[in-house]
């Protein structure tokens, strides 16, 4: 397989389908902007962020350094790569973009380097009013690329970083890699089984989504359930409707992760709002991977019309040249504060808390005071 599929697939053909209505972000995506202060005041919440996607790049450029690798990847080969923090996540193209993620994969290469990650993305987070995140993991990834990292004692040093904090509260969600195939996936499951209670809670399934599909995995995702660990998986993202419905009915997913291309079958919207499956939108990364056109608008506004529980997230913010604070910016300005309001309610909904700790976190939500959106 190759080591740089594990993510997604670019779709075919969803740029064909017409959302008129639906929701209008600006056309630089992945540009970073001011933040208003309607936004950073506004506790916020992760269910969808690849922990690997929020390296910074002036610790990507040391870790390469440290390690005598390029910022740069290609299957079999070796080629520079920038050295300016600047220049390390620009890429022209999804594929480049693939090759941006591996290269940041196999940077990241002792238990160490990822407590490291663990805490500065911690401090990133606090100062954009983050409460609470449950933070994708990949160590199927980290085995391919570092064969030797010791992956109990890794995820170890990551909780160990995220329960340091105060103010703040996160879990992890251990990713099975499609690409890698069903042991590797039952191998994944188990070890997220082992780390159950302590600070892992569930599995998801990421990477090639249209070569590798949800009934490959059902074996895995059946004992995971079996296990009480919760279950998460990303669909409708590089392949069709069909995939959501595989990912609901076949591997009993709790929270569908991008989930957009079941607008393309009206029997799926309906299982998912029947069901009251969410859906965790991210979109910038929708339009940078192409699974939204970015010739027409996101279809963010013509899901929540429909009915569907949503929730708003960043996917690999640093990569993308964006962050939560700017999703949600988004969204508020053309949705309003007070619909991003109600994805934030939603997505502590939707989060896997008990519900004592959602009850206060609502609370906290609600008591916050947000001064006006600050007209454009």
């Amino acid at each position: 397989m190759s080591p740089t599929s594990y993510r997604t697939a670019p779709p075919r053909g969803a740029t064909d389908r017409d959302t008129a209505g639906s929701t209008a972000f600006p056309p630089n995506v992945g540009k970073m902007h001011d933040i208003d202060p309607a936004i950073a005041s506004l506790p916020k919440i992760h269910l969808h962020c690849h922990l690997e996607g929020t390296l910074q790049a002036e610790t990507f450029v040391e870790l390469t350094r440290r390690y005598g690798i390029s910022t740069r990847y290609v299957p079999g080969g070796d080629v520079s790569g920038p050295t300016d923090p600047s220049e390390v996540y620009r890429f022209e193209n999804f594929q480049e973009f693939l090759f941006t993620f591996a290269a940041v994969s196999r940077a990241l290469a002792r238990p160490d380097d990822y407590a490291r990650l663990a805490r500065e993305f911690v401090a990133d987070a606090l100062a954009q009013n983050v409460v609470y995140g449950e933070l994708f993991i990949s160590p199927s990834v980290w085995s391919y690329f570092n064969p030797n990292i010791d992956v109990h004692a890794t995820i170890r040093s990551i909780v160990a970083e995220l329960n340091a904090v105060h103010g703040a509260a996160f879990a992890l969600i251990v990713d099975v890699t499609r690409n890698f195939g069903a042991e590797s996936a039952m191998r994944t499951a188990r070890l997220a089984a082992d780390l159950a209670g302590e600070g892992v809670i569930g599995i998801g399934l990421g990477g090639d989504e249209a070569r590798y599909p949800a009934p490959l995995f059902g074996e895995a995702f059946a004992f995971a359930r079996a296990q009480g660990l919760n279950v998460v998986a990303h669909a409708g993202e590089a392949a069709g409707a069909q995939s959501v419905r595989d990912a609901v009915e076949i591997l009993g997913a709790q929270r569908i992760g991008h989930g957009i291309r079941a607008l393309e079958d009206p029997a799926v919207m309906d299982l998912l709002r029947d069901r009251l499956v969410p859906l965790e939108i991210c979109p910038t990364s929708n339009f940078l991977t192409g699974a939204a056109s970015r010739e027409r608008p996101h279809p963010l506004r013509e899901l929540d019309a429909a009915g569907l529980v949503i929730a708003i997230d960043a996917d690999d913010p640093t990569l993308f040249g964006t962050s939560i604070s700017q999703e949600y910016a988004c969204v508020a300005q053309d949705m309003g504060m007070d619909a991003l309001r109600r994805f934030v309610h939603q997505a502590v909904d939707i989060s896997f808390l008990d519900g004592i700790a959602k009850q206060a976190l609502h609370g906290h939500i609600s008591a916050e005071p947000t001064p006006p959106l600050a007209k454009s």
